[in-house]
């Protein structure tokens, strides 16, 4: 089954992906694409055309066991930094090339987050050690070439990054811990001045900047109903007593992205699974709301536009749509669907969205999709997916295996639960803390509340979660495992309470905001061995399990892993030797280490592999289901 299932994933990477066109970054004339491990350039007027120059190779360059994960384009387009990743480490390496009329490599800097460019030769850029980023150093390409180190983060919860403004004027050092951040400027008209403070950091404040004609805007949750704000101050003063409200967000809805124009704001924004736009403009101070087609689920923005232009550049999809090219033109004031590509639009999946009421009476969100041919939905196959964290939405871009898994007749759910973002800062906050066990509530009122509702029953429903979602997932497991017949997970989350006792792992401090602090706080140990999957595990019925794990996950540590599934299958054999029931059902419980892949990135052949046997191991779950009520019958 397992590589039936890995040739039609194949056939369907093939037909959709190859096809998908990849962000593209325009520089007036010339555009910057990358494709198949290869950076090239073409006029904006040749770029379907085929008339292209070969800028990069991974291949050529000895670099085949990476994937390009970031460009950076210098200002006079003399120098292009690319930031490539292994599979095998959370740490990537900048390459610098000089694009003369055969480009060369000019540098190599290993373990490298973010950077961009200050001016045509000088490259600021954050370093990263064991999950950490605290170090901004400036390197140059001047005559005389140097590196210094420019910024030192000392408190451990925050993470460094680098930003360029939409107007190249200021580099920003964003300083951010999971509440509260502190930004640096770097004027780009004097690259090698020290860096200004914008505002210093005030505990549970977040802000961002964008500039735009001397003036500051600060993307921030500041003030009354701590969503994120749009506001503004002059450059010269910047503090947080000069800041004035431009434009509030409305209550429950999740801000994704920002990009700004000359004379317009574009704001992509999510509220209760629905994609719309909020245009600003700085001339007429007007706010204009655009509808997206209802499939839609992710945006993915095109990679740094130019401020200067008149349309907005972005690509929409779904789990089972591939991506589909739009764009905003602030001239004519509308949406258009770009050409139509080779890959038409999914027209056979249907869409729903629900609320499902939680033990608070919190309305919860949930986006369903099955096949308009699909009949008896009860006696279809469910696939119920969770995250709850970090205020991170649930991830719905686009997955051949999701559409494939609609084209066999099953149902997929996607359950936005407290802990994730989908509905605002404030989602995340009631579901973070002393306030984890509302994202459990949320999950099993979703469940539940499909199953009432006629898509699918219990012993045709399975969970699956990755990372931090393994928290809900695994608990949900614990408190309600008569809900799903399987479960999947990948690299999950389950030993939390011993994790957070171990201060010496990279991110445990960071995490505390989170989870919190169960060595400085009794109370926090106690509510976190409430919910705590490994904590948690009894002699009872469990689900069956399939769990990945990676050898090199630096995140999940593998022997919280090893613990949960031995103590996991005790449990379930104590279970079955305790009720000794004829025809009593003993769940397979499946630990699958991985020498390749990582906590993040995997390859396409070892996404493959490991998403074919997550499937073969749900269709023999549910079929050994099926099987069993058949037999049973005609035993009757």
């Amino acid at each position: 089954m397992t590589e039936r299932i890995k040739e039609k994933l194949e056939e369907l990477h093939n037909k959709y992906t190859f096809n998908s066109v990849s962000p593209r970054i325009r520089f007036g004339e010339n555009v910057y694409f990358e494709e198949n491990g290869c950076i090239f350039l073409s006029k904006a007027d040749d770029v379907d055309e085929g008339n292209v120059d070969v800028l990069f190779s991974i291949k050529d360059l000895g670099f085949s066991d990476a994937f390009i994960q970031r460009i950076r384009i210098s200002p006079d387009q003399r120098y292009m930094a690319i930031s490539l990743k292994s599979e095998n480490s959370e740490e990537a390496t900048c390459v610098i090339m000089k694009l003369d009329h055969s480009p060369v490599m000019e540098k190599v800097i290993p373990s490298v987050f973010s950077f961009e460019w200050a001016a045509n030769d000088v490259l600021y850029y954050t370093s990263q050690k064991n999950l950490k980023c605290q170090n901004v150093f400036m390197t140059t390409f001047t005559d005389q070439k140097h590196t210094k180190l420019v910024y030192t983060e000392q408190d451990a919860r925050f993470f460094v990054d680098i930003y360029c403004t939409k107007d190249r004027r200021f580099l920003t050092i964003n300083s951010n811990s999971k509440t509260t951040s502190e930004v640096w400027l770097i004027d780009c008209r004097h690259p090698f001045k020290l860096p200004a403070l914008v505002q210093a950091r005030t505990k549970g404040v977040i802000y961002h900047i964008e500039h735009r004609n001397d003036e500051l805007y600060i993307l921030t949750t500041y003030g009354e109903l701590a969503e994120y704000k749009l506001m503004k101050a002059p450059v010269a003063s910047s503090g947080m007593e000069n800041w004035q409200l431009v434009y509030a967000l409305e209550k429950k809805t999740k801000l994704v992205d920002l990009e700004m124009f000359t004379d317009h704001c574009v704001m992509f924004l999510k509220n209760a699974g629905h994609l719309y736009l909020n245009v600003i403009s700085f001339v007429s101070h007007l706010v204009q709301s655009i509808e997206l087609p209802t499939w839609a689920c992710e945006f993915e923005l095109e990679s740094h536009p130019e401020h200067t232009t008149s349309t907005c550049y972005f690509q929409l999809n779904s789990p089972v749509h591939p991506p589909k090219c739009f764009a905003y033109s602030f001239k004519e004031n509308n949406l258009i669907e770009q050409a139509a590509q080779e890959v038409p639009i999914i027209t056979n999946c249907h869409t729903t969205r629900l609320l499902a009421k939680s033990k608070d009476e919190t309305l919860v969100p949930i986006t369903v999709f099955h096949s308009m041919n699909s009949k008896e939905l009860h006696r279809k196959p469910l696939l119920v997916h969770v995250y709850g964290a970090y205020g991170i939405d649930l991830n719905m871009s686009f997955k051949e295996e999701k559409l494939m898994l609609i084209e066999e007749g099953w149902i997929l759910a996607y359950c936005h639960v407290r802990g994730g973002g989908e509905l605002g800062l404030s989602w995340h906050k009631d579901g973070c803390q002393y306030n984890k066990l509302k994202g459990l509530h949320d999950l099993k009122a979703c469940i539940m509340l499909l199953h009432q509702l006629g898509f699918s029953q219990p012993k045709y429903t399975a969970l699956a979660a990755a990372s931090a979602g393994g928290v809900l997932a695994g608990a949900l497991c614990n408190t309600d495992p008569e809900l799903i017949r399987a479960m999947v997970l990948q690299a999950p989350f389950v030993d939390v309470l011993n994790t957070m006792m171990k201060t010496h792992l990279p991110l445990t401090v960071e995490e505390q905001e989170e989870w919190g602090n169960p060595l400085a706080d009794e109370k926090y140990m106690k509510y976190i061995k409430s919910y705590c999957p490994y904590q948690n595990v009894k002699p009872q019925c469990y689900p069956s399990v399939f769990i990945t794990a990676y050898e090199n996950d630096q995140r999940i540590p593998l022997t919280g892993i090893l613990r949960y599934v031995e103590k996991l299958r005790k449990a379930a054999l104590d279970h079955a030797s305790r009720t000794r029931k004829k025809g009593n059902w003993i769940p397979s419980i499946i630990l699958d280490i991985r020498a390749n892949g990582s906590h993040c990135d995997s390859s396409w052949e070892d996404s493959l592999n490991e998403v074919a046997r997550h499937l073969a191991f749900l269709n023999k779950e549910l079929e050994e289901v099926c099987h069993l009520q058949h037999h049973m019958k005609s035993g009757k």
